[in-house]
């Protein structure tokens, strides 16, 4: 088995230097934002979510001991979706295990992204991280949203849910120039026949300008409760927002050009 997993790393590319640590990833975005540190090189497993050529170590819940002993890495990154001690039990012997966050504003994105690049031994890290923190607010102030009122869904399947305060895309919009209408913390779910479960009437409630919906590649026909008349859904490409990290840079150039498709 490990003679198998030695020969499909390098059948995929993958290129170990001595200043590249061996490293798991058991999550996308952290795979995400590892590739925009230049450390998919140094990538050696990813967990069943990813969409990375690399061997499986299983999900965030539920590491795959045997799969990530068999990697040998140096690093293991997780969110911290994933128990400490569950996190920890995983690690081989030497490995370091670290958790990260990002979904909780944008100063969790930077020190996710500047934990990560610390723990793998790049020098330039908080150069790397200061730019990318001028980077999003100038991409967020070219949004212009004029304090338009707005809601932010998932909207996709039958149970869709509100990205509320102290989320990273509620604090996005605000950066954007939108007033967010959420009345909640965190993430809201919305699931039909239970109580406060209606989001037709929560959406009326809140009279939004704009309904912006978050798809993905699965979901392409979305939930048509959210549907409100006189109030435009504006879809979004869901990976460049639900992947905290600097796709969301790209989410924001999406948002620009959609509001201005609306507002020349």
């Amino acid at each position: 088995m490990r003679f198998l997993l030695i020969t499909l790393m390098l059948l995929t590319g993958i290129a170990q230097a001595n200043d590249c640590p061996r490293i798991v990833s058991q999550s996308p975005y952290i795979t995400r934002a590892l590739g925009w540190l230049g450390l998919e090189r140094c990538i050696v497993g990813v967990s069943r979510y990813d969409e990375l050529d690399r061997p499986r170590t299983g999900g965030v819940i539920d590491p795959d001991v045997d799969a990530i002993a068999l990697l040998d890495p140096q690093l293991m990154i997780t969110s911290n979706w994933t128990k400490p001690e569950t996190w920890q039990a995983a690690a081989p012997a030497g490995a370091q295990a670290l958790r990260v966050d990002g979904f909780r504003g944008m100063t969790g994105v930077e020190a996710m992204l500047r934990d990560i690049g610390r723990a793998a031994g790049l020098a330039d890290i908080d150069t790397r991280v200061a730019r990318f923190a001028a980077d999003w607010r100038a991409a967020a102030q070219r949004v212009n949203g004029q304090n338009r009122r707005v809601l932010m869904l998932s909207a996709c399947g039958e149970a869709p849910y509100s990205f509320g305060r102290g989320t990273t895309l509620h604090e996005l919009l605000i950066a954007a120039g939108f007033e967010v209408v959420a009345d909640h913390d965190s993430i809201r779910n919305f699931h039909p026949g239970k109580p406060d479960g209606d989001v037709a009437a929560w959406i009326k409630e809140r009279k939004p300008d704009y309904l912006f919906t978050l798809k993905n590649r699965r979901d392409e026909v979305c939930n048509v409760a959210i549907a409100m008349p006189g109030v435009p859904i504006l879809p979004l490409d869901g990976p460049l927002f639900t992947h905290p990290g600097p796709d969301l840079l790209k989410g924001l150039e999406q948002l620009r050009q959609t509001m201005r498709e609306i507002h020349p």
